[in-house]
């Protein structure tokens, strides 16, 4: 018998967003067991769920845009992904729609997006044929190449130097756009990508135009039962590979020994000790309270927070009595303005009296999500994180909410204030106090070319060897896709060290 079945090596997982699922799957899987612990009582973290008289809420994130990275969990467990959830083809993937009434169906159809290129300016066909080539190539090169492999020194900033010159990844998601779309509505539409992602696109690295070619390879898809029945299956086949999970386990902090991390302490006294931890929490939190006792931590604490933080988010749950069937499942609600929006929601200092909005109308594609013909819906709108704008949203909350109601009654679902069977608003605040989101921030670190890969915090720390991140915070960075690629990252870091 060899010694890794006398003496297996041991992994604790802090939090269990998507990151942490994955990258816990990907340890069990080889050979680390390995326990979860989650703070809230389910796991998912932003993608977690509310239920209310018969109406299910996905909390977060409701595009799956890479079912591949998620079916690799199951293949190396040996499993099929089809036992445990069913995904389900969303088309259009949204529709695109602005205040003067004109509204744009992106589809994975070439002809009927070229048809309503052609009809806003038929120059912009050609035009959107050489972004879509654009897209792909930095897809080929940012996603498939280096998506899942972790930057630890400079020398691997520099030898991706070549190619990210190549695709003038200086440049923004919406200046590389305009360079092949005229039509200013069709700018916005190819451009928005980058805030599903926590990016402003006037600032991100065009690098961020892979989501586009992303979706366009793969398709948009919804787990039938919502973003909650895919968390619940991922949860299943961790435990059916004899992963342990443990909820309502926020961790007080991560001890060590030196410059070594020896396990992590949870708030009601025990303590799990492990050869290696890997946080799956705020990576501001991470360093500067589970790591406070530690100079490591403090001096982290200390950079990170100078960086620039994503914008947060303002997201409105809503049960309704009736099916809104002239709505699609992802529907993008552009207000009148847009660069000097977003100009406001990545800088503050205040609330604009303006928004942009996102709503998601999930029985379009999967009517079991609310009692039979009514509709549940969450609409989101980005907002300042709370460094940049000190909004009181205990006051704000609520006047925020009617006003995005009064919205969406007057020009998108007629009749929706006599409708409202349930409601409920997750704000900044809870972002900071349920997430421990720094400033409430919804997506982490800003997504610019100055805070990403060898620059962005690392999967492994520089200076505690058996420490590690996974999740939005660390490299590739947010969105469904990226939480996965790091965990993809930093199993094979930690793998690499414990059967070393």
């Amino acid at each position: 018998m060899n010694q890794m079945n006398i003496n297996p090596k041991t992994a604790v997982v802090v939090g269990a967003g998507f990151g942490g699922l994955a990258l816990a799957i990907r340890l069990q899987a080889g050979g680390v067991q390995t326990t979860l612990l989650e703070k809230r009582d389910k796991p998912g973290g932003r993608a977690y769920v509310y239920e209310d008289q018969g109406f299910v809420f996905d909390a977060g994130p409701t595009v799956i845009t890479d079912p591949s990275a998620i079916e690799e969990l199951f293949t190396l467990a040996g499993r099929r992904m089809a036992d445990y959830v069913e995904m389900l083809p969303v088309a259009p993937f949204y529709r695109l729609c602005w205040e003067d009434g004109s509204h744009f169906d992106y589809a994975n159809d070439q002809e009927a997006l070229d048809r309503q290129i052609h009809a806003r300016n038929p120059d912009d066909v050609a035009g959107y044929q050489r972004f879509l080539a654009y897209s792909k190539a930095v897809f080929d090169e940012g996603y498939l190449k280096l998506g899942a492999v972790p930057f630890l020194s400079f020398r691997d900033m520099i030898q991706a130097g070549p190619q990210l010159a190549r695709l003038e990844a200086w440049k923004s998601v919406y200046g590389m756009v305009s360079r092949f779309v005229k039509d200013e509505q069709l700018r916005q539409a190819f451009s928005f990508h980058s805030l599903l992602v926590g990016g402003n696109p006037f600032a991100t690295s065009s690098i961020y135009t892979l989501i586009h070619a992303l979706e366009r390879r793969w398709g948009v898809w919804f787990p039938r039962g919502g973003t909650g029945a895919l968390v619940a299956g991922l949860v299943r086949l961790f435990q059916d590979m004899g992963g342990k999970i443990e909820v309502n386990a926020p961790v007080a902090r991560i001890e060590t020994s030196g410059n070594r991390v020896t396990g992590v302490r949870v708030e009601d006294g025990r303590l799990f000790q492990a050869d290696a931890v890997a946080s799956n929490a705020d990576v501001m939190h991470t360093y500067d309270k589970l790591l406070g006792q530690h100079p490591r931590g403090v001096s982290q604490a200390a950079s990170l927070d100078k960086k620039r933080w994503s914008n947060s988010l303002f997201v409105l749950y809503f049960g309704l009595d009736k099916h809104h069937s002239q709505l699609q499942h992802h529907t993008v609600c552009f207000g009148a303005r847009y660069k000097g929006l977003i100009k406001e929601i990545f800088n503050g200092p205040r609330l604009s009296d303006d928004f942009s909005l996102y709503l998601h109308a999930p029985c379009v594609t999967d009517p079991s999500l609310a009692p039979p013909g009514c509709g549940s819906h969450y609409v989101l709108a980005p907002v300042p994180h709370l460094g940049n704008a000190p909004i009181d949203w205990e006051v704000e909350g609520p006047r925020y909410r009617d006003r995005i109601f009064d919205y969406l009654e007057q020009r998108y679902m007629p009749g929706l204030r006599s409708q409202l069977v349930t409601s409920r608003f997750f704000t900044p605040n809870d972002f900071r106090d349920q997430l421990n989101a720094h400033h409430g921030s919804a997506f982490s670190l800003e997504p610019i070319l100055t805070q990403s890969a060898w620059f962005r915090p690392h999967n492994r720390d520089a200076e505690l060897p058996n420490l590690y991140l996974v999740g939005a915070g660390t490299h590739p960075g947010a969105g469904v896709p990226g939480v996965i690629g790091s965990a993809k990252a930093t199993a094979g870091l930690m793998l690499q060290e414990v059967h070393a």
